[in-house]
């Protein structure tokens, strides 16, 4: 799946110059949590969300000043926390630098940039215009609405043949250690695991294989390689 597959569109969103009291009923409103930012020609200049608003006057949540905190954070901290606190338009509390992606970019790409930018929503952009945004939530949504394949009455030997196939792409998986038995959907795994989390995977691919109804996991933990004290393996 692409971006374009899961994002909300259009994209409800506010101007640079407009008040950060009209941002916080746009978001109560439309109850969201975070928007983009355009400029008077409709192109996305920023980002902000609830986080940006957790410290204000209005509210008496800006953090209190003081000369070892000066010491710490210095004054161009403080002034920054000044302006977020106190600033009038949202061009003055929002972020500009926005992590962006477009409609074609795989889903898996996004979930990556959620994970390593520590951010929770993309806005997605064609040829320069704000066309949607994907945010967590639409990704697990994706997966509640997944529907199992409709692959249905496989053979027996044609559902081994596609979890031993599944199985060899992985690294983790050491095939030469297993055998797959399939009877009437069932399938029973032998052998050997390395350890808990391969044997695991193991019964998740089997699991998720079209046309499997059940899975008996006969794995066994694989014996630790010791050394005896005069360095001969026992």
């Amino acid at each position: 799946m692409n971006a374009r597959d899961v994002m909300v569109s259009p994209v409800i969103t506010i101007g640079e110059n407009d008040t950060v009291r009209d941002l916080a009923k746009l978001l109560l409103a439309n109850r969201i949590s975070a928007m983009p930012v355009v400029d008077s020609g409709g192109k996305l200049v920023g980002i902000v969300s609830e986080a940006d608003l957790m410290h204000r006057s209005e509210a008496g949540t800006e953090r209190p000043t003081s000369w070892w905190l000066s010491l710490i954070s210095g004054d161009r901290a403080l002034a920054g926390e000044y302006v977020q606190s106190h600033a009038l338009k949202v061009k003055d509390v929002m972020k500009t630098d926005v992590q962006t992606a477009q409609p074609d970019t795989p889903l898996v790409e996004i979930a990556d940039m959620f994970e390593e930018k520590h951010i929770k929503r993309v806005p997605i952009v064609d040829a320069g215009e704000l066309v949607g945004i994907v945010s967590r939530a639409n990704i697990i949504q994706a997966v509640a609405s997944a529907r199992p394949k409709l692959e249905m009455n496989l053979p027996d030997t044609v559902i081994r043949e596609k979890l031993i196939a599944e199985l060899k792409k992985h690294s983790w998986s050491h095939v030469h250690k297993l055998n797959v038995t399939v009877t009437n959907g069932v399938v029973d795994l032998w052998g050997f695991a390395q350890s808990e989390k391969e044997r695991q995977a193991i019964r998740v691919a089997a699991e998720s294989t079209p046309c499997v109804v059940a899975v008996n996991d006969h794995l066994m933990r694989e014996p630790a390689f010791s050394v005896d004290r005069r360095g001969v393996p026992d």
